[in-house]
């Protein structure tokens, strides 16, 4: 694993004028990082084609039958009070009924399982600026991406490769670059 400083820019121009500061300071340009992380929840994080699991999660499972139970009922009492209609007119209209609560049904849910299945990001969108560092010189790195105004200074550990922050999330939460604790050069 790596050590990485990043800071947060507003623009890409200036953050390539704090990458200049950094080169200036001794840094290589194998190890500044430039890149654009995009606005909360637009991070791809599934699959452009879903997978579906085989088995349904039982409150979907629940919600889906006892959609699809009041739909019967439902269909055969409207369509059975409103005309005194034949066998297969009944069945179908319990058929129907049951689909159209199966439908509402499997897409209810009740707030907390909604709350749980809802992805709560920390990370801003902006131009992230990384800089691959070691222990002597990450202090020196996050002086000057201060000094140049970033935002959200962090400090993490990751794979650097071929002049890239190579495994990056975007749904991480930051780690807060904090001077206490941080060997300075």
């Amino acid at each position: 694993m790596s050590l990485i400083v990043a800071g947060r820019f507003t623009t890409f121009p200036a953050a390539e004028a704090v990458a200049e500061k950094l080169f200036s300071r001794g840094f290589v340009e194998e190890d500044v990082n430039l890149f654009f992380v995009n606005p909360r929840g637009q991070h791809a994080r599934h699959t452009p084609h879903p997978v579906h699991n085989a088995v349904a999660p039982p409150h979907r499972v629940r919600n889906l039958t006892a959609g699809a139970v009041a739909g019967a009922v439902v269909g055969v009492a409207l369509f059975g009070a409103l005309l005194s209609a034949s066998l297969p007119s009944i069945v179908i209209a319990a058929g129907v009924g049951a689909w159209i609560g199966a439908r509402i049904g499997a897409g209810w849910q009740r707030p907390a399982e909604h709350e749980a299945r809802v992805h709560h990001e920390t990370r801003q969108s902006g131009v992230l600026l990384a800089v691959h560092v070691s222990a002597e010189n990450q202090a020196l790195a996050a002086d000057v991406l201060r000094e140049s105004g970033a935002d959200d200074v962090e400090r993490a550990s990751g794979q650097w490769h071929a002049g890239h922050w190579a495994d990056f999330d975007p749904t991480e939460a930051p780690h807060p670059y904090a001077e206490a604790g941080v060997q300075r050069a």
